[in-house]
């Protein structure tokens, strides 16, 4: 009956340590794939913020319908345009009215406003130097009367999308190697229970790699069911922030996410069994007299 006690108690102490090498290597691939998420997605995002910053092009009153048509187009159809908007001075006053709640046409009797385009540009073109060639030659047509863009606004954006990009690949390095330092420790505790085990296999004449290979090919399968666990588990943070934000598109490149999730999946694996060598290797080269430390 101890006997049978001792059996239970050493297969729930066994499982334990199972569940714990699973849990830390699912956790910490979790994590490493989401930060891997953040840093593929970095561009995305900064791009997102960066196509809400609009171009408005001011337009004289005297400015001829077929002109401001041929401009419209034009800037439709130009590389740095993402969209080409005319907004008549009649829209311009509603959208002021929705804004302030007051209709100002009322005080001053009759519309101040221009006929304008709101060019929205893409990401790349996103810039001081390029938006102000891009405003300089938009300006100089006769019909133009000014061109109005937030340069602060831009200077700041780029400065911080610059600053969070640098932060984001130094937390990448710093988050990588915990993942490895604590898989690692939590497969040498693994092993570490077992040093008697290894070092009597050791007296009797097994040979290193005869010891080594089950201690492997067992981290090998809990590191394969921590990957999987961290996978499924990183699969629904997507289809959530893809539900919550569908203008990312972090489905659209899936290529991408197979290459994050084989990454994931294979360092889950070659962290294992990297870990496993080394711990088995280090208990398979002390003194007997040195396992009791």
């Amino acid at each position: 009956m101890a006997q049978n006690f001792e059996q239970r108690y050493q297969k729930r102490k066994l499982i334990s340590s199972y569940f714990s090498v699973v849990l830390s290597i699912a956790l910490v691939l979790f994590l490493l794939g989401a930060l891997g998420l953040l840093v593929l997605n970095t561009k995305k995002l900064a791009d997102h913020f960066k196509e809400q910053i609009a171009v408005t092009i001011f337009l004289k009153d005297n400015a001829k319908p077929l002109e401001v048509e041929q401009l419209q187009k034009s800037l439709a159809m130009a590389e740095y345009t993402k969209a080409a908007v005319y907004v008549s001075k009649e829209e311009a006053a509603e959208r002021h009215r929705a804004e302030i709640g007051e209709d100002f046409m009322e005080f001053l009797g009759y519309n101040p406003l221009k006929n304008s385009i709101d060019v929205t540009l893409k990401a790349d073109f996103v810039s001081t130097q390029q938006i102000q060639e891009i405003a300089q030659n938009i300006g100089s047509k006769d019909y133009v009367a000014e061109v109005s863009y937030d340069e602060p606004l831009i200077s700041l954006l780029n400065r911080n999308i610059q600053k969070i990009s640098w932060w984001i690949l130094l937390a990448s390095a710093v988050f990588t190697l915990i993942a490895v330092l604590l898989i690692n420790s939590s497969i040498r505790l693994s092993i570490y229970s077992k040093r008697f085990i290894i070092k009597t296999m050791q007296m009797v004449g097994a040979t290193k790699s005869f010891i080594r290979r089950p201690f492997i090919l067992t981290n090998l399968k809990l590191g394969l069911i921590g990957a999987l666990v961290a996978l499924v588990v990183l699969g629904v943070l997507l289809y959530y922030v893809n539900e919550a934000f569908p203008e990312l598109g972090v489905f659209a490149d899936p290529i991408q996410l197979t290459a994050l999730f084989l990454g994931v999946f294979v360092l889950g694996l070659g962290i294992a069994m990297i870990s496993t060598f080394f711990a088995a290797q280090r208990f398979l080269n002390l003194r007997t007299d040195e396992l009791y430390y």
